[in-house]
């Protein structure tokens, strides 16, 4: 998906409206975005030659090393954990407002897409259930992205606004046809395999580059292995996990 489906472009006097006008119109905070500043924009002279500031908003991906998306993936459930059990009429309203939210979403994008909502079973008892949202249509692999960057940026800014309006966290998770129940699956044989590989020949063996769920995927799979360890390296859209033999 090119550039424009996950950032926003700006304009008003000054560059701290525009970035408060892009925010606005996506319904998130201003510090939900990584801020490029195209054109800081001039108030002129005597009313002559005033151009207005442009900016670029986009929103934040994260990334971690190894250990620490762990952790902040067992913060993230605890946090999930506080929260008490809805009622029937509360669960069916947040069904709508994330289906709504994600519909909205789409619809600015020009994408046509159905979209299905439902709740998943908690992990154990006491913990929120998670809020899965299928969505199916005609190629859409340009809702997917480069390595599923798009997807993951629509899931984060869907559990942001929808957070946001029932006023408590929610697991919202996003798939496309399938997408990432069959890239997960990959990803965890992946990672047995060059485990396997990394034992057998005492070295530390390096995957592809990808984004940071992906690379929570590996941490956590490997994790209970006794014959080695893994680590995240790289900056940026080149961070990749290593599995390094003990």
């Amino acid at each position: 998906m090119n550039e424009t489906r996950t950032s926003i472009e700006a304009i008003a006097p000054s560059v701290e409206e525009a970035i408060l006008k892009g925010a606005k119109e996506w319904g998130l905070p201003s510090d939900a975005f990584d801020v490029e500043v195209l054109d800081e924009g001039t108030k002129g002279l005597l009313g002559f030659g005033v151009r207005q500031a442009r900016v670029r908003l986009t929103v934040k991906s994260f990334s971690a090393t190894g250990r620490e998306e762990i952790k902040r993936e067992e913060t993230v459930r605890h946090a999930d954990e506080i929260q008490s059990s809805v009622e029937e009429g509360s669960d069916e309203e947040a069904l709508q407002i994330t289906h709504d939210t994600v519909s909205e979403l789409l619809q600015r994008m020009g994408i046509e897409a159905r979209i299905e909502a439902r709740w998943g079973e908690a992990d154990a008892p006491g913990k929120i259930r998670p809020l899965f949202l299928d969505i199916h249509g005609d190629d859409l692999s340009i809702l997917i992205g480069r390595r599923g960057e798009t997807l993951t940026a629509l899931q984060y800014i869907t559990r942001l606004i929808v957070g946001k309006e029932l006023k408590r966290p929610v697991a919202v998770l996003i798939d496309i046809e399938g997408y990432r129940a069959r890239r997960e699956q990959q990803i965890r044989r992946l990672a047995q395999q060059m485990a396997k590989q990394a034992i057998e020949t005492s070295q530390t063996m390096s995957l592809e580059p990808m984004p940071a769920y992906e690379r929570r995927i590996v941490h956590i799979e490997l994790r209970e292995n006794p014959d080695v360890d893994t680590a995240s390296v790289g900056e940026r859209d080149q961070r990749k996990v290593t599995i390094i033999p003990r």
